[in-house]
């Protein structure tokens, strides 16, 4: 027998024979994730007017219709919703990427507006107007996914 297979064979007997010490116990913590707000009235209104609006916007694209003036104060009315998103979510103190991401569309909004009505033509009227559909659709994405447990 080479000293190779010896030496194993005397480990293996070793580790068979040596008593063997309980492994301590180990206590695991699941993170929790936070709860949906998708469910809330504030939250389900922003979802279902950024629904609408985008369904508007791709209406728009494509073609030389003028945006009437309600759209505008139906994107200013959903900037302010998601302001007062953000605003309730930092009053819970909830310290999460929704309250961050509400604040920043609130912000955006306007200036996907304003956008999309300076436009000087249909190729830059189009392309705010695929960037205004980005920005709803991320509106409803970011309040309906699921919420990521805290790290």
């Amino acid at each position: 027998m080479s000293c190779d297979a010896a030496a194993s064979a005397a480990l293996m007997w070793f580790a068979a024979t040596a008593p063997m010490a309980p492994a301590p116990a180990l206590q695991l913590t699941v993170a929790q994730a936070p709860s949906s707000v998708a469910h809330e009235p504030l939250f389900a209104d922003i979802v279902q007017r950024a629904k609408r609006l985008k369904a508007e916007v791709d209406a728009f694209r494509g073609n030389d219709r003028p945006i009437p003036e309600a759209f505008g104060k139906k994107v200013s009315e959903l900037s302010d919703l998601d302001m007062k998103g953000h605003l309730t979510l930092a009053q819970r103190g909830t310290d999460g990427d929704l309250k961050c991401i509400l604040r920043g569309i609130s912000q955006d909004l306007p200036l996907k507006l304003a956008a999309v009505t300076e436009a000087k033509d249909r190729k830059a009227r189009d392309l705010a107007l695929r960037d205004m559909a980005y920005l709803l659709n991320d509106n409803v994405e970011v309040i309906t996914a699921p919420p990521a447990p805290a790290v």
